[in-house]
């Protein structure tokens, strides 16, 4: 219950930290709406603009990449992962944190500290017309690199838990694209109460039969 509660923990501050990052892509899509007006309409386009989307969109990708962890979502190919047992399941996935997870995420927050001491010390600014200042979205480096890393060291605990029971602990539930449709159905008013509770848990079903076969149950 303890490393439950800890792992519990460690995914709640992903979570926050994605879906706090995750409102950048609304101010992505003003800026990128207001300056395309401004460009064509107006014809005044702004000069600092693409410096000002490209940090936007890096610091969502990057501060948003634990949270993905946490869900258990970036890409795997699953064609050989998903029809293993969840023991070998995890002792493939703890080697694979160990021998490149560790590496690479640590080689990037150290670096990337580098990068923004280096940057802040130098007062680092963008080129062209209207310079920004670049540590701030530098700092962004290593702060993503030791949340991921956290992430992943929790991912590696969920590992060992999983090789002594057999079974993955279960994650931080979090609302999911089987949420979204079945309340779209529940709300439908062009069809009738049967044909949407039918559509349910045909929809629930197909989901959990993808669910065991990415966890590799029934083997």
């Amino acid at each position: 219950m303890r490393v439950q509660s800890l792992l519990h923990a460690v995914d709640r501050l992903s979570t926050w930290a994605g879906k706090t990052f995750a409102w950048l892509i609304v101010a992505l899509m003003l800026v990128v709406c207001t300056e395309v007006f401004k460009r064509y309409a107006l014809n005044a386009p702004t000069a600092w603009i693409y410096d000002v989307n490209n940090m936007m969109y890096g610091t969502l990708f990057m501060m948003c990449g634990a949270y993905t962890l946490s869900q258990d979502g970036h890409v795997r190919g699953d064609f050989l992962y998903g029809s293993m047992k969840p023991r070998t399941q995890a002792a493939l996935d703890l080697v694979l944190y160990i021998a490149f997870f560790l590496p690479g995420i640590g080689a990037l927050t150290w670096a990337g500290w580098s990068y923004f001491q280096d940057s802040l010390a130098m007062h680092e600014q963008t080129f062209n017309a209207t310079p920004l200042p670049l540590y701030p979205f530098k700092f962004v480096i290593p702060v993503a690199g030791a949340v991921v890393m956290l992430q992943g060291i929790a991912e590696m605990i969920r590992c060992v838990v999983c090789l002594r029971t057999g079974a993955w602990t279960p994650r931080l539930k979090d609302a999911e694209e089987m949420d979204v449709v079945e309340e779209q159905l529940a709300g439908s008013i062009y069809v009738d109460d049967a044909a949407r509770h039918d559509a349910i848990a045909r929809a629930k079903d197909i989901d959990e039969a993808a669910r065991q076969r990415g966890a590799g149950a029934g083997t």
